[in-house]
Order: structure tokens, then sequence, then C-alpha cells
């Protein structure tokens, strides 16, 4: 193995005109429609409230629901953009794979695997099927395989090491396929990615980071190590993984919904995110020098939830990344990614949990020095993709308040003290409140009927969901479906939200994957306040405003039937049976890939195999270190006042951090180079 260390480099790139004009045009086209579409639905519900009088309740509504309604807009133009370039059929600007496909790969990739506590079998399937894609592939010896493990359980961990052992002599990977097993697993995933790094960063070029239930293709792999060889200014590409492999019902609907719709958002992603795009912390490539001295992660101030490690790292990293001048692509031209999703809804939102608090932690990134605009909107966007259920839930609380309160309360159709023959006769926007509900109506459904119709328009593609007739019968159950699940996580989004305020730190424990069913006595215990507040709140609008339950129907059904949606959609019976009757396909399940296929026929390892102590000890490369210690929290504003540095400042200590120059001191320090200068390792 090549031991020579990869110094880190600092890179500034300075955009083109070309670049800075596609950019500028871009996002104030995007940005721009995203915003007269908010201020018109603001202003209809404004024109609305104000017919009759405002109120404070009126106000603190119309507030919250223009900004939700600008939440709303910006998906949809999103989608919209994403449909014209699908349509198009190409987008010039973006970065792709094309181009780069025939070239050979000159650089070396570690691919890496963090795991926590998981399905042995499971893992080395995957790593099985990803490894055997790539063994066919021309460039295959410029890849390295790691399994980075951080589980606690000593069976789960001695089962693992039983499996690399065998795997390693099934495949003959020696030497090319290892498995690394920490003492300490201080940072959680993103510090095992860190310690390997430290330990191994330095004989590899780039790292492309799955997670445990990451597939991924030969080719895949293969195009992204081409495309940051033949772009140096690029330091992380996201691919977009789509959702396979799970049978229970819940799971094929997401995983029909984010294949049909997911291309197109994607395309859509990038259309106006380019060189700025996000990173998803899976299924991506990072250029190692970049990342180890760019991308180490403070500690925040203060304590958890808000305050310690960051937990939703991937977001922050691809900040730091673009902060050092480098650029973040999405590119959904790049095929054969895919990933898992839970298998039903307790589990959903389980890991719904971890990534809220993980998200509302980046308001204490935000602030930050140096950080490019729209690294800061991403961070926003996290947040408010969990700050909205919340607002949406005020929402509802409120009208339903507005609307009994306006029912107890009789009209005064005389005003006192004035003298009138003619009553003041209470004023009804049906015209504003009629446009109100088309726009709302368009912009929450279209997005997908726009996706059913690039299917429908390629015959090979619409032949893959089904057929025509099934294609839209699908996408009709998934909406009806997905409007039942909505008020329920709701409930659950506004819980968490409200769990991270209040102090409460979510743990860490490993995601339940597979296809697990849920007993109706779980799901009547996590769902069970749900129903209480849905016939609470449905009985008091029936008993003060009957007329307006027929508004809230959809709202108070969903916290109605959680419990046996939950259960039954767990099933994988229903999921095998509606799979059979030709519903809810996806292309992936028409005509599965090799790898997913491989990964399906997998027989697990001999329970015979039994013990570790058959097999030699655990043999890892050597060391080639790479230095990554993050340096303190800058922030700006308010924020880098003395007392904020010095609160981080003991933070890091406290940690074992860096007491390094911050970002900016070491940015202007540092030489800087032209794009088109080449590192030499």
């Amino acid at each position: 193995m090549d031991t020579v260390n990869r110094q880190p480099l600092q890179r500034i790139v300075i955009p083109g005109a070309s670049t800075r004009c596609q950019a500028l045009w871009r996002r104030g086209l995007f940005f721009g429609l995203t915003l007269a579409t908010a201020y018109t639905g603001g202003r209809l519900m404004f024109d609305v409230l104000r017919a009759n009088g405002l109120t404070g309740l009126n106000i603190a509504g119309l507030v919250m629901f223009t900004a939700l309604f600008t939440w709303i807009a910006g998906a949809f133009w999103t989608a919209v953009a994403g449909f014209v370039i699908r349509l198009i059929g190409r987008d010039p600007a973006i970065l792709t794979a094309a181009p780069t496909s025939h070239r050979s790969v000159r650089s070396r990739t570690a691919i890496v695997t963090p795991i926590y506590n998981e399905d042995t079998a499971r893992v080395f399937a995957r790593v099985e099927a990803i490894w055997s894609s790539l063994m066919q592939q021309r460039d295959q010896s410029s890849f390295d395989f790691f399994i980075l493990s951080d589980t606690r359980l000593p069976e789960v961990a001695r089962a693992e090491e039983v499996a690399w052992q065998a795997l390693v002599e099934r495949l003959g990977a020696n030497g090319r396929l290892f498995y690394r097993r920490r003492s300490d697993n201080a940072g959680r995933k993103a510090g095992n990615i860190a310690e390997f790094v430290r330990n191994w960063g330095g004989a590899y070029d780039y790292m492309i980071v799955l997670d445990a239930d990451s597939v991924m293709s030969g080719q895949a792999l293969v195009s992204l190590a081409q495309v940051l060889d033949a772009h140096p200014e690029v330091g992380i590409v996201q691919t977009l993984p789509l959702l396979a492999g799970r049978e229970t019902l819940f799971a094929r609907l997401l995983q029909f919904a984010v294949r049909l719709n997911g291309p197109m958002f994607g395309s859509g992603l990038a259309f106006w995110q380019l060189g700025e795009s996000n990173y998803w912390g899976h299924n991506a490539i990072i250029r190692l020098c970049a990342f180890a001295s760019h991308c180490a992660l403070p500690r925040l101030p203060g304590t958890p939830p808000f305050g310690g490690e960051i937990l939703s790292h991937d977001i922050v990293e691809a900040a730091f990344m673009r902060r050092a001048g480098y650029q973040i692509w999405l590119m959904p031209d790049i095929g054969g990614s895919w990933e898992e999703v839970p298998s039903n809804v307790i589990d959903f939102a389980a890991r719904d949990r971890r990534w809220a608090q993980g998200n509302l932690q980046h308001l204490g990134v935000i602030p930050m020095r140096g950080l490019h605009w729209l690294s800061r909107v991403h961070m926003l966007t996290g947040v408010l993709s969990y700050a909205t259920s919340p607002m949406w839930l005020l929402v509802l609380v409120l009208s339903s308040i507005v609307t009994c309160l306006a029912a107890l309360s009789s009209h005064q159709y005389f005003l006192p003290g004035t003298y009138s023959l003619f009553p003041s006769w209470p004023h009804y926007r049906d015209g504003e409140i009629a446009a109100l509900l088309t726009m709302t109506i368009i912009l929450l459904m279209l997005p997908k009927l726009l996706g059913a119709c690039l299917a429908l328009r390629d015959r090979v593609l619409r032949r893959s969901f089904g057929g025509a007739w099934r294609l839209i019968g699908s996408v009709l159950f998934e909406q009806f479906m997905s409007m039942l699940l909505a008020p329920t996580m709701m409930l659950f989004h506004s819980t968490f939200v409200l769990r991270a305020l209040l102090g409460r730190n979510v743990g860490w424990d490993a995601q339940a994957r597979g296809d697990r069913g849920v007993t109706w006595l779980e799901a009547l215990r996590r769902h069970g306040w749900h129903v209480a507040l849905g016939l609470i709140w449905g009985a008091a609008i029936l008993e003060f405003a009957p007329a307006f339950i027929w508004w809230m129907l959809p709202v108070i059904a969903g916290m109605l039937i959680p419990v046996p949606f939950t259960v039954l959609t767990s099933r994988s019976s229903f999921g095998r049976w509606l799979r059979a009757h030709r519903l809810l396909l996806t292309p992936e399940e028409t005509a599965a890939p090799s790898e997913l296929a491989a990964l399906a026929r997998h027989v697990p390892l001999p329970a015979a195999v039994a013990t570790a102590a058959e097999f030699s000890p655990v043999q890892l490369p050597q060391r080639a270190p790479m230095m990554m210690i993050a340096a303190p929290a800058a922030y700006i504003g308010p924020w880098g006042g003395p007392v904020g540095r010095r609160q981080v400042a003991r933070d890091t200590t406290a940690s074992g951090g860096s007491s390094a120059a911050p970002y900016g001191q070491r940015r202007a320090a540092a030489p800087r180079m032209r794009v088109a200068d080449r590192p030499h390792h």
C-alpha cells in the first residue's frame, strides 16, 4: 500500500464570469419566484383575515402561514426546474460524469463504511455486492475498502470479525478489504471517519463514504473518482441515492415516491445550487486533503442538545469545504446509488428524531465566520424541515380557535354608539379564499403530477413502473396514504422540536433495519396521545363550529387512525401483495440491478463458522497519517465577542481539541493556489 503522506493543501477557487452569471440568474429566478409566490399567498390570506378586522391571533397565524407558504413554494419551484431540465434532457451548467467516463483513474480511493451495532449478515452482504461489482471494473485496483466499526456489543463485534475474515477469504481480497473496530467511539460517525483519516488518509486521494445500508455499483464508484480526477476544484460530489430493498407497505410507498420524483427534484436542486450543493453524509466522494485540512468539526459552545459535538455533521462539513474554496456538486445523473429506508412509521420517526436534533443544532453553526451564504441557507433549510411541523400545528390550532370564537360570538349588525338605517354586514372574501385554496393545492400536488408525467412520456420507464394505468393508480394511492401520514409526522416532529428546546438530548442507538413489523401494543403506546388529541380536537370543532369539520377532516382523520395505519403498513405481506398486482412498482423491482439482485439472494454465513479464534488476528494496513485537527469555532457579529470565544476555547480544551488559530487566520496564512494547479502527491 502507498504510504505517502498526502499533505493538506489550501485551494482558493475564484469562479469565472460565466459561472457567476449562471449562479446569479438561476438563483435570482428561483428565489424571486419563491418569494413572489409566498407574497401572493400571504397577501391573499391578509385580505381574507382583514375583512372583518385583524386580531392578535389573526396576525400570528398570518406570519406563520406566510413562512410556511414560502417553504412549500421553494419545493414547488425546485420541482418545476427539475421537470424542465428532465424534459430538455440535460443541463449544460452542471457537472456531469459523461465527459470523464473514458479516462483511467489516476488516484487512489478508500471506500469507507462506518457501522454501529448493525445486522452483521446484512452489512457484509452489501459489502460483498459492492466489492463484486467493483471488481468488474477496469480501474478496480485503485480502490480499497474499509469497514469502520464503532460497535459496542461484544457478540456483534465478534460476529463482524468472523464475517469479515470469511469474506476476505471468499473474495480473495486480502490486503484490499479491511476491518477496524475502535476502542473509543468518541464523535460518533464523524469521529469514526476522522479517526480513519488521521491513521490512513495519507495513503489515499479520495474517500467514498457509505452508510451501513448503502449499496453502490462499481461503475458509480469509478465515475466518482474520474470526476474528481478531472476537476481539482471540486471537494465533494454527492450522488442521488434511491430507496430500494424493503418489502413492507410503508417502505414501498417511500421507495415508489422517491424513485418517481427524486431524480426530478435532484435536477432541480442542482439547477440553482450549482457548485454550492450539499453533502448528505453517504454515497458521496470527498477529496481527502481538503477534508482533513478544513472539515474537522469543532465543539459548539454550551451543552447538548444545542452545544457539544455536532451531530448532523454532513451539512457542516460541506459548508466548511465550500468555505475553503472547494466546490460541492450534486450529480443526479450518476446511477447505481441506493440506500434502504426504515420499514415502518415508528422506526422512521426514530431516525427523524436524531436528525431533528442534529439539524436544530445548526443554529449554532449558521453564524460562523467565512461560510458561503448558500451554505447558511442549506443549514436554515435543515432547521425548517423540522421546525415547520410545530408551525403548521400552531397555524391549525389558531385557525380552529379563531373559527370557534367566531361561531360563538354573534355578529353585531349595529355597532354601539352609531346611528344608521343600514346594518353592518359581515364580509366574506370568497374569491380570495378560492384563489388561496387553488394555489395551495397546486403547490402541493403539481410536483407529483410532474414526476408522473416524466415517467409516462418515457416508454421504458413507464413499463418499469408497471405501465401507464398502474403508474397512475400508484401515484393516487401514494398521495392518499401520504395525506393520512402527514398529521402523524407533524405531531412527531413537533414533539422532537419541543424536546430539543427543553434540553432533552437524543441517544445514539443503532438504527432499526430490515422489514420489522409493528405490534398493536407498540403502535398504541407510541400513538395513543395522537389519537387522544384528535378526539378532543374533533369533538371541540363539532361542538362549537361543526361546519369547520370538513376543512379539518384530513388532519383529524390522520390523528385518529395512526394505530391501524402504522401496524398495517408495517406488514411485508401487504407490500408483496401490491407488488404482485404491479402497484407501487419501481424500476429496481421490475428489473433489479445486479448489485441489488446479489444482495437479495445472499446466503448468510453459516453459524458453524463459529468463533473468531478460528481466524488469524485482524490485519490492518500500514499507517499513513494525515493531520486533521479542529480549530475553535469563530463567529461573526455578537457571537464573535470575547465571551463567546472564551467559551468555545474552554469547550475545545475540555474535549482535547486543538487550540489552533481560527479559520480566518489559517486562511490568511495559507498559500493561495489557482484552480489549474494540481497537487502533487
